[in-house]
C-alpha cells in the first residue's frame, strides 16, 4: 500500500499519462529511494560505510549517480559536491591521489569534477581535472600501448580500468576541445577487448597479463581464467559512456558499436533463465557456490538501456533492461530495519595477484565478501533507474 501510494504521488508530480510514463515513474521511484537510503545512512558521502574519509572510485560513482537526480531535488547535487570538495584543493591537488602511483582507479572521480565544472565554473575543478589528465599522460603502458591498471600491476590491463579512465577522457576531450583523447580512449577500449576476448563464448576475461608471468593467467594467452560479471559490467558501461561523447564521424566509432553489440549478444546467452540476471561468474550459473550478483547485473542493465536509447543496440535490449530491472528489485532488494531498501549480493571487490596474492580461480570469485548496499552496486542501480526513466 505504501509503495502504491508513493508511485501515485510521483505520477502526479511528473504528469504521467501513459503506460510508458507509469513505467518511467516506477524506475525514478527506485532511483530516489536508493539515493534517500544512502543519504539517510550517511549524511555525508565521505563517511558512507566508512569510519575514515577515502578518495575512491566507487564513492565517485555513487556520488555521480545521486548527482544525476539534482533536478528532482538540489539535495542530491550537494551530496556529491561536498564529497569532491572535501578532497580537492583550490590548486588542483587531490588528497588521496598520488600521480606517481599511477593508480587508474583514482581517475574515476574526475568525471564528477567535470560535472561540477560545467555546473559551477569553479577553476579548482578544472585544475583537479588537469591533475588527473596529467596522470594519464604518464600512465605506464604495455608494450602494445595499453594502460597498466596500476603501477603495482605491471603489464596488466583489467576490465575495471577501462571504466575508470576512458569515459572521463572522452568527456574531457569534448568539454575542453582536446580531440586526441578520443583516439586514445578508443584505442584502449579496443586493445583490452582484443586481448581478453574468448572467441568461443564472445565473453571477455577479467584481465590480461602481457608478460604472461602471473600465476592467475593462462600461460599461453595471458588471459585470466574466468568471466567476472562486474568486470564485464565495468567494460559495458565504459562502452556506452564513451560512445555518448565520441563524435559521430570518429573512425573507430563503428568498431566500438560492433563490440557493444557482440558482447551484449554474448551476455544474453548467459542470463539466468529464471530471473534474467547475471551470475558472479558469468558462464557457470549452475555451479555450486555461484550466485546472482547485483552490481554486474545493474551495470549490464544500464548499458543495455543506454545503448538501446542511443540506438546503438536493437530495441529488444531496452525491453530486456526493463524486465531485468524489475527482476533485480524483486530478487535482490529487501527492506531494511530503517524502512529504506537494501541492495544485497554485491561482491565487495575482486582483484588479481597482489599481496596477499589473489589466484583469481573459481573459488576466489565466489568466496569474496558480499557487502550490503556497496556503492559499486547502489550506484549502477540508480544509474540504470535514471536511464530507464529518460
Amino acid at each position: 500500500m505504501k509503495l502504491t501510494f508513493s508511485l501515485f504521488i510521483l505520477a502526479l508530480l511528473f504528469g504521467c499519462t501513459s503506460q510508458q510514463k507509469k513505467t518511467d515513474t516506477k524506475e525514478l521511484y527506485w532511483a530516489t529511494r536508493f539515493a534517500d537510503a544512502t543519504m539517510h545512512r550517511a549524511d555525508s558521502l565521505i563517511y558512507y560505510l566508512r569510519d575514515e574519509p577515502k578518495y575512491e572510485y566507487d564513492y565517485g560513482l555513487l556520488g555521480d549517480a545521486i548527482y544525476s537526480l539534482r533536478k528532482v531535488d538540489p539535495k542530491y547535487g550537494k551530496y556529491m559536491k561536498d564529497y569532491i570538495d572535501y578532497f580537492l584543493h583550490d590548486d588542483g591537488k587531490i588528497d588521496g591521489q598520488k600521480t606517481s602511483d599511477y593508480n587508474i582507479d583514482r581517475v574515476r572521480p574526475g568525471n564528477c569534477m567535470i560535472s561540477l565544472y560545467e555546473d559551477y565554473s569553479d577553476e579548482k575543478y578544472k585544475l583537479g581535472i588537469e591533475t588527473l589528465v596529467n596522470q594519464m599522460e604518464g600512465q605506464p603502458r604495455t608494450n602494445s600501448g595499453g594502460f597498466w591498471h596500476k603501477k603495482i600491476y605491471p603489464y596488466q590491463m583489467w576490465l575495471d580500468g577501462l571504466y575508470m579512465a576512458e569515459p572521463f577522457l572522452v568527456r574531457y576531450a569534448t568539454v575542453f576541445d582536446q580531440p586526441l583523447w578520443y583516439d586514445e580512449a578508443t584505442f584502449q577500449m579496443e586493445e583490452v577487448y582484443k586481448h581478453t576476448l574468448d572467441s568461443v563464448s564472445g565473453l571477455i576475461y577479467h584481465a590480461w597479463d602481457e608478460s604472461k608471468q602471473e600465476r592467475w593467467c593462462q600461460p599461453e594467452t595471458g588471459q585470466s581464467k574466468h568471466f567476472w560479471s562486474r568486470g564485464t559490467g565495468w567494460y559495458m558501461m565504459a562502452l556506452v559512456d564513451v560512445l555518448e561523447f565520441l563524435p559521430e564521424n570518429h573512425p573507430e566509432r563503428a568498431k566500438l558499436i560492433r563490440i557493444l553489440n557482440d558482447l551484449s549478444t554474448a551476455l544474453i546467452k548467459v542470463q539466468d533463465p529464471e530471473t534474467g540476471l547475471w551470475y558472479q561468474v558469468l558462464d557457470m550459473g549452475g555451479r555450486e557456490g555461484n550466485y546472482l550478483e547485483a552490481s554486474g547485473s545493474a551495470m549490464i542493465i544500464y548499458a543495455f538501456a543506454k545503448g538501446a536509447k542511443m540506438e546503438l543496440l536493437d530495441q529488444s535490449f531496452l525491453e530486456t533492461a526493463n524486465t531485468c530491472f524489475d527482476s533485480l528489485i524483486k530478487n535482490l532488494v529487501t527492506e531494511g530495519d530503517d524502512g529504506y531498501p537494501n541492495l544485497n549480493n554485491t561482491v565487495g571487490g575482486c582483484g588479481l595477484g597482489g599481496n596477499p596474492y589473489r589466484e583469481a580461480d573459481y573459488n576466489y570469485y565466489i568466496t569474496e565478501k558480499k557487502v550490503v548496499n556497496d556503492p559499486k552496486g547502489v550506484g549502477p542501480l540508480i544509474m540504470a533507474a535514471v536511464e530507464l526513466n529518460k
